[in-house]
């Protein structure tokens, strides 16, 4: 039986198959760009890729929460 995904990551499935992108790809774009908050990284996201708010948000949130476990 496969856990049930919450959170961020429940979105990853729709974000690969809507943008055509892994998302580590994605995760690498957050991680490598020069913006550091939240909803900066969102607006970016938005504008420069074309995602839509749930998607960016849901992207930015795991990411950066990945940064903080280190």
């Amino acid at each position: 039986m496969t856990a049930l995904v919450k959170g961020p990551a429940s979105y990853f499935p729709s974000i690969e198959k809507k943008y055509g992108r892994p998302i580590e790809q994605w995760k690498d774009l957050i991680r490598t760009s020069p913006l550091t908050k939240h909803m900066e990284l969102v607006a970016w996201l938005k504008s420069e890729h074309g995602l839509g708010h749930g998607h960016a948000n849901a992207l930015v949130a795991h990411t950066l929460a990945e940064r903080s476990e280190d």
